[in-house]
């Protein structure tokens, strides 16, 4: 066994999705020390509980952040708001994290940021979430070259069965994904968590988007 000392250690910021808990069953199932935070602790909006959360956990070597605020529903109904919030968490939200974590990653330490297949394959009622997902896949590029030697990535995931959909997508979006994307099926929170793992762990990856959507943004 590792000792405390030697573990690895990852913060998960918005790890209430199903995405975030498989990512940390399997952090943990590799021997990594998982802190987990969220609302109200940490709220990508406020920069002062961004900064406490970098004081509070000290060094680290994987920072992941998959928190989401979707602003959907067509560009004619949109709410200044909601758009706000939206980019809050994918990508002001994620520079702020950046900003108070930079030096504070231990040698080989790795930050992951979340975008989606919405960036690559807009469709109506989803205009703010392309563009925060891709922005959110800029922004890991950029990081990558600034932050040097820490690495920094993003993950896209595709439709991919969270928990969180309700049983009317289940019932429809899930089938129909399905036939379309070349991988023939949705995605599980543990495809994610698996492709997350070696964006955070692989020591020659940076500045890149790992597209873990079924070949869904292609066809």
């Amino acid at each position: 066994m590792t000792t405390q000392r030697e573990q690895k250690k990852m913060i998960i910021v918005g790890a209430g999705s199903g995405i975030g808990r498989a990512l940390a069953t399997l952090a943990e199932q590799h021997d990594m020390r998982v802190d987990t935070v969220g609302r109200p602790e940490v709220d990508l909006a406020d920069e002062t509980t961004l900064a406490a959360l970098a004081e509070r956990v000290g060094e680290l070597d994987y920072l992941v952040t998959v928190a989401a605020d979707p602003a959907n529903g067509p560009v004619t109904e949109l709410d200044r708001a909601a758009v706000h919030r939206a980019f809050d968490a994918k990508v002001i939200g994620p520079a702020l994290l950046a900003k108070h974590f930079a030096g504070r990653f231990r040698p080989g330490g790795a930050m992951l940021l979340f975008s989606g297949v919405a960036a690559w394959r807009p469709v109506p009622g989803r205009t703010i979430m392309a563009a925060t997902n891709a922005a959110a896949a800029t922004l890991a590029e950029a990081l990558a070259v600034e932050l040097a030697p820490v690495r920094v990535n993003a993950l896209s995931p595709g439709i991919v069965d969270s928990g969180a959909w309700s049983a009317e997508a289940r019932a429809e979006l899930f089938p129909a994904t399905a036939a379309r994307n070349p991988a023939r099926r949705v995605g599980t929170p543990d495809d994610i968590a698996a492709a997350a793992m070696l964006a955070l762990t692989n020591l020659y990856l940076t500045g890149t988007t790992l597209h873990v959507d079924g070949g869904g943004r292609l066809v």
